[in-house]
């Protein structure tokens, strides 16, 4: 049966870890079954493994390895990581976006509306003489700026 670890690492060296941890334990033939390196979780990486010792001969001699949170984790508390979260769901009225596909390739733009069941939003383009409201795909834009939450 396996179970879930953190292990710490120095910040922005998660995915380095992650490499070379994956290939230690195919080198070494360990039971180590999926490496987790969320953007969201700064500092550490997840681990499932079926013993401690298999975790801990992974990691032996890598560098930005901090070391090895005690205790197990449990399923529960990663699962949120593990599901995609929609574009629309990030982005917020009043955020500034830049449209980085479509005819409107690299406008600046202000959203007016979000549909989240859609996935799309309505946004204002910045540099046109009148505002004229275009609804464009949420996957289709990259935050610039979010509007500050009062």
């Amino acid at each position: 049966m396996s179970r879930f670890f953190a292990v710490k690492t120095t910040a922005n060296q998660e995915r380095v870890v992650a490499n070379l941890m994956d290939m230690a334990a195919r080198k070494h033939n360990l039971n180590v079954y999926s490496i987790l390196a969320p953007k969201e979780l700064k500092g550490y990486i997840i681990v499932e493994a079926e013993t401690p010792d298999d975790l801990l001969k992974a990691i032996r001699g890598l560098p930005h390895v901090k070391g090895v949170v005690k205790g197990e984790i449990s399923f529960s508390e990663i699962e949120h990581f593990l599901t995609p979260k929609k574009a629309a769901e990030q982005i917020r009225e009043g955020d500034k976006v830049e449209i980085v596909s479509g005819p409107f390739k690299g406008e600046m733009a202000i959203v007016k509306r979000v549909d989240e069941a859609k996935n799309e939003i309505t946004v204002e383009l910045l540099e046109a003489v009148v505002p004229i409201p275009v609804t464009v795909k949420a996957d289709h834009v990259r935050v610039i700026d979010k509007k500050e939450e009062v």
